[in-house]
């Protein structure tokens, strides 16, 4: 095997471990920012809407999500939740994103992350990031150079910036260009089978599928490496030529 040009990461549950979501945490913690509120919605209300909104498009449907090949950006969906119940936010939508978010599903890197990035780096291979995220493409980049300080990404993609999400080729594509490199030079290392593992297999990337921070059901595949710790990633590597 041919030790990569690059290596390519998905975000949750692959670099970072996402706590257990919590859709009316976080719309809590928005709404103590609410400057006008017509109708006098609590959060459980304005939560209950924006699940109902949520489930009529099929946005977060475990099951069918990796159908989606275009990506909502979260600043669409608020704007319209919010102003459809008369709630008027003393915020960005990029602060609202930020504040939804942490206060909804706070993460840390997953472990041996940050000494895998260090690692890569001596070893000359680039990083990048390419994530399936509704949130504004900056708090995304802020999120994950607060927990991972020392990265050496080139470049983050969150698809809220960029219309098309995985397992769509396009993100994929965008990727290899952003990084101009052939797609046999570049390894994909996710948590999801369908969006990450296909998805990036399908655009001619090397997929590598990350299994140790996910812990909901999916098919199961044999003719992908799976890995379970990232120790196991610099074994595969360290076996690689040049």
């Amino acid at each position: 095997m041919k030790k990569p040009k690059m290596i390519i990461f998905d975000y949750g549950q692959t670099l970072v471990a996402e706590r257990l979501f919590s859709g009316l945490e976080g719309t809590r913690a928005v709404m103590e920012h609410a400057v006008e509120n017509r109708y006098n919605y609590t959060p459980e209300e304005v939560q209950a809407k924006a699940d109902e909104l949520n489930k009529e498009i099929g946005r977060f449907n475990p099951v069918t999500r990796h159908k989606m090949l275009t990506e909502i950006p979260n600043h669409a969906f608020t704007s319209y939740l919010y102003e459809f119940m008369g709630i008027k936010i003393n915020l960005t939508s990029a602060e609202i994103d930020r504040i939804f978010w942490d206060a909804a599903s706070p993460g840390d890197p997953t472990k041996g992350a940050p000494e895998l990035l260090e690692f890569l780096w001596k070893e000359g291979i680039r990083t990048a990031v390419l994530s399936n995220i509704t949130y504004d493409g900056d708090v995304v980049k802020e999120r994950i150079n607060r927990l991972l300080p020392n990265n050496h990404f080139e470049f983050i993609i969150p698809t809220s910036d960029y219309l098309f999400r995985k397992p769509s080729p396009h993100i994929f594509n965008l990727a290899l260009e952003k990084a101009q490199l052939k797609p046999e030079d570049v390894w994909y290392v996710g948590d999801n089978l369908l969006c990450d593992v296909y998805g990036s297999r399908s655009a001619g990337l090397y997929p590598i599928w990350y299994r140790g921070a996910s812990d909901f059901p999916q098919p199961e595949c044999d003719d992908v490496i799976k890995i379970y710790d990232w120790e196991r990633l610099k074994e595969i590597i360290r076996d690689t030529e040049d």
